[in-house]
């Protein structure tokens, strides 16, 4: 059974508040996993955030869900991904100093709506630095374009992942954004942007994913 701690990491503006969810067993590796937008109630309890957490451990993936800058208890206010991408990057470096058995490990990077415009940018920052990249890029309701604030570096293997009616963002966004991506894109019928009943179909779409790298 999954077990769920607390820890803080240090932003730019101060504190990030994280929940880690711990797999049973002895974990592979690990996983960061971000939320929607702070402004609209996102948050790491939203339900698509703990179904792609809940698909990761089950992977045998210690998951680290961080509440962005003004969101719980984490210092700062909402900063247009640019002070939160910022911070992820901190995030990172101070988790894999903690955790160096973990780190070693296999490393996935998810978000959803928001936090897909975070994800993109740190896995292209950290790629500009020549530092380590994460073994899975899952991109969920992918609204990218929207936070980006400088130029992508983001693998062909990436998963994109969208629902067929989103009412946030619309299809044709994502495919824009695939099309320029050249990227492939999984789109789930009848799913509106927080993938109402379509929760166990996403967790199972996000776990074939993850066992790719297994």
């Amino acid at each position: 059974m999954t077990q769920i701690r607390n820890a803080v990491f240090n932003g730019e503006s101060g504190a990030i508040d994280c929940a880690l969810d711990w797999p049973e067993g002895t974990p592979r590796g690990w996983a960061l996993v971000l939320h929607p937008h702070p402004l609209h109630g996102g948050a790491r309890n939203n339900k698509v955030v703990t179904t792609i957490a809940k698909a990761c451990t089950q992977q045998g993936l210690v998951v680290v869900r961080p509440d962005f800058r003004g969101v719980g208890a984490s210092a700062g206010s909402f900063d247009n991904a640019r002070g939160e991408t910022a911070d992820m990057r901190l995030l990172v470096q101070q988790f894999q100093a903690a955790y160096p058995e973990l780190a070693a490990g296999k490393w996935a990077l998810a978000g959803f709506s928001f936090g897909t415009s975070v994800a993109a940018q740190l896995y292209s920052w950290l790629a500009d630095e020549g530092q380590r990249v994460p073994d899975a890029l899952i991109l969920t309701g992918p609204a990218v374009e929207r936070f980006r604030f400088r130029e992508l570096a983001i693998p062909a293997h990436t998963y994109l992942l969208h629902g067929e009616v989103d009412e946030v963002v619309p299809l044709s966004e994502v495919m824009d954004f695939a099309r320029a991506q050249d990227l492939a894109l999984t789109v789930l019928p009848d799913s509106s942007h927080f993938f109402h009943g379509k929760l166990v179909q996403l967790r199972e779409l996000v776990s074939q994913q993850l066992q790719l790298f297994a």
